[in-house]
C-alpha cells in the first residue's frame, strides 16, 4: 500500500525503535544541526532522550552547525558542556582515525543530503565507511529521503584521474540515490568490508519530493535554504566554476546567476528561446553580500523551475553557461585552482569546457548535448535502489 503525504518517518525514528537494543554502547556519531526528527528535535538529543550514550561527534563540511562557508576547513573542539569530542572531518583530516574510533561499540551516520554527486556529504560517508572497514567498527546509515525524488537521474561519471572531494569515485552528477543506498553501493563495489546496517525511512517512494513526505526542511548547509534551491543545484553549480556569480549572498542561491559585465535581457532571450522543459528564465538585477562580486551590481537571469518532473537541471546549467560564454566571450573565463580548472572537478572531466571552448556556436552545441547518465552506469544504479522504497511505479 502506497504511504500517503506525511507518513514518511526518517531512518532515525526507526532506529529509536529500537533504542534498548544499544542500551550501554558507547555511540559515535556523524552528523550537524540539520539532522533532526518529524518534530525537530536534533538526533544526537533524541537519541539521549531515549538512554543512549553518544560520547563522540564527527561532522562535515560547514561544521556541526551546518553554518561555516563552503570550502572552508573546519576545526575540531572538545564540548565541555556535552563532555565530547567534536572530531571535524573536513580539514586537515577527512577520515576518521582508528585513534578517534577506539573504544566506540557502533558509529552512526545521519546528514541530509541533496542528491548531487558535488554535494561532499556522501564522500565523508564514503571515507566512514573505509575508516569502520578497516577496524571492523558496526556502521549504523539513519536514511533519509532523497529529496529531489530517487527517480531522476543524470549526467556523466566522472573520468580517470578527475577524482576529486566533490566526486571521489565515478557517480552521475544527479544520482537518484539516499544515503542509505550509496553506503551500499559503496561498500559491495569498493569491498570496504564496513559491518554496515542501512536504517531504511518508512514511507518513502521514489517519486516523492521532499515537500510531499511531510518532513520539515532544515537547510543541510548556508546556500541549500530551499528544496527549490535543491532542484537546481545539480545544475547551476557548475557556475562554480566560471567568473560569475552563482547567487552565493543573496536570497536565492543557485538562483540567480550573473556579473556585472552581463547582458541579461540579451541572456535571457537566447535562454528562453531554447524552449528548455520546465523552466524560464528571467532577466534581473542584483547585489551579492558575499563572493567574487560584494558590494556590486550584477546583471543576469533567475531560473525559475514551471514544472520540476519536466527539468533537466544538468542540461539547463549546460545550456546557461553556454548562453553567458556567447554573450561576451572575451570576459567569459574558467576559473581555474591550483593548476586545475574548477569545472572539470564539477563535470568529472575536461569534455564540457573543452567543447565549448573550440565551438563556434556554444550555445547551440549546449542545447545538442545529451546529458543523460551513462545507461550501463545507471542500470547499476537501479540496481543498489532499496526494496524499501519501491521502483519506479508506485
Amino acid at each position: 500500500m502506497l504511504a500517503s503525504r506525511g507518513q514518511v518517518r526518517p531512518g532515525v525514528e526507526v532506529f529509536l525503535q529500537r533504542a534498548e537494543e544499544f542500551r550501554g554502547h558507547r555511540l559515535g556519531l556523524v552528523t550537524n544541526a540539520a539532522a533532526v526528527t518529524r518534530d525537530l528535535r536534533w538526533v544526537p538529543d533524541a537519541l539521549q532522550e531515549v538512554g543512549l550514550e553518544v560520547v563522540a561527534l564527527f561532522t562535515p563540511e560547514h561544521g556541526l552547525y551546518a553554518a561555516a562557508a563552503d570550502g572552508v576547513e573546519v576545526p575540531s573542539f572538545y564540548d565541555e558542556e556535552q563532555k565530547r569530542w567534536v572530531y571535524s572531518l573536513y580539514g586537515p583530516q577527512r577520515k576518521p582515525s582508528p585513534q578517534q574510533l577506539a573504544g566506540l561499540d557502533a558509529l552512526l551516520y545521519d546528514l541530509p543530503d541533496v542528491g548531487a554527486r558535488f554535494y561532499t556529504y556522501i564522500w565523508t560517508l564514503s571515507l566512514v565507511i573505509e575508516a569502520c572497514g578497516e577496524v571492523g567498527l558496526p556502521l549504523h546509515v539513519l536514511d533519509r529521503p532523497n529529496p529531489i525524488t530517487g527517480l531522476h537521474i543524470e549526467g556523466p561519471g566522472v573520468e580517470e584521474g578527475f577524482e576529486t572531494f566533490v566526486g571521489r569515485r565515478s557517480i552521475p552528477i544527479r544520482h537518484g540515490w539516499t544515503s542509505g543506498e550509496f553506503a551500499r553501493w559503496y561498500n559491495e563495489t569498493f569491498a570496504c568490508n564496513a559491518p554496515l546496517t542501512v536504517w531504511w525511512a518508512q514511507g518513502w517512494r521514489r517519486s516523492q519530493w521532499w515537500d510531499e513526505t511531510g518532513l520539515p526542511w532544515v537547510s543541510p548547509s548556508p546556500a541549500m535554504a530551499t528544496l527549490e534551491t535543491a532542484t537546481l543545484y545539480p545544475g547551476t553549480c557548475l557556475f562554480e566554476g566560471v567568473n560569475l556569480s552563482e547567487g552565493r549572498g543573496t536570497p536565492h542561491p543557485f538562483e540567480w546567476l550573473g556579473a556585472p559585465w552581463v547582458k541579461e535581457r540579451a541572456v535571457a532571450q537566447r535562454l528562453n528561446a531554447l524552449s528548455l522543459p520546465g523552466v524560464v528564465f528571467r532577466p534581473l538585477r542584483f547585489v551579492p553580500w558575499s563572493g567574487p562580486f560584494v558590494g556590486q551590481v550584477c546583471a543576469g537571469v533567475q531560473v525559475h523551475v514551471t514544472d520540476r518532473e519536466a527539468f533537466r537541471p544538468v542540461h539547463t546549467g549546460v545550456c546557461a553557461l553556454a548562453a553567458f560564454l556567447v554573450e561576451d566571450p572575451e570576459r567569459f573565463q574558467w576559473q581555474s585552482s591550483q593548476g586545475r580548472y574548477r569545472i572539470d572537478r564539477l563535470w568529472g572531466g575536461p569534455s564540457l569546457r573543452e567543447t565549448l571552448s573550440r565551438s563556434r556556436d556554444p550555445l547551440q552545441v549546449a542545447a545538442e548535448w545529451d546529458t543523460a547518465s551513462d545507461p550501463t552506469l545507471e542500470q547499476t544504479w537501479r540496481c543498489f535502489w532499496s526494496e524499501a522504497y519501491g521502483g519506479e511505479e508506485d
